[in-house]
This record gives structure tokens, C-alpha cells and sequence, in this order.
């Protein structure tokens, strides 16, 4: 089984092209200036196994998963927005 390797600074974000979420999670990080690498499950097949583990067997995408460990799946914006202002420390919302 592939383990989960993260830079213990930068979040990572399991996407796939296809993905309309992935999309759209790629624009909140953008908007609010937030540094993240992308592994692209249908560029990197092992990394689908990361990603099955981290979410009890499915291949949900985006799966993101942050440098204390934690992870966000499919979150709604609101979610997303929440969780990078906490992990970033910004307080105003995005403009």
C-alpha cells in the first residue's frame, strides 16, 4: 500500500481533471493566495490509493489533505473558506 508522503508545509490536493469540485476548490485557494501542491490522480494511479485510505475505501475527490494531518473531502466553499482562513490565519474574507 502507498503511504501518505506530505510536505509538512504545503497542503495537498487529490484532484482529477474531470472534477468540477476540483475546479472549484482550485479557485477558492487562488482567490485567498494559498500555496498548495496538486496530484492528479489520473497522472499519478498510486496516489488513488492515498486517497481510498484516507477516505474509508471511496475515490473521492478532492480530497485535501493538510500539513497537521487533517483532511477535507469534497468540501462545500463555505467549508473549504472556513478551514484555509483557520490554517492560515486570515481573518478577512478573500477579495
Amino acid at each position: 500500500m502507498t503511504e501518505v508522503h506530505h510536505d509538512e508545509t504545503l497542503i495537498t490536493m487529490y484532484t482529477t481533471i474531470w472534477c468540477p469540485d476540483c475546479w472549484r476548490a482550485k479557485m477558492v485557494f487562488k482567490k485567498m493566495g494559498i500555496p498548495y501542491r496538486e496530484i492528479d490522480l489520473d497522472k499519478e494511479p498510486d496516489a488513488a490509493q492515498v486517497v481510498q485510505r484516507l477516505n474509508n475505501g471511496h475515490r473521492s475527490v478532492p480530497t485535501i489533505l493538510f500539513p497537521d494531518g487533517s483532511v477535507l473531502t469534497e468540501p462545500s466553499t463555505p467549508e473549504l473558506v472556513a478551514k484555509l482562513r483557520q490554517w492560515s490565519g486570515q481573518v478577512d474574507p478573500p477579495k
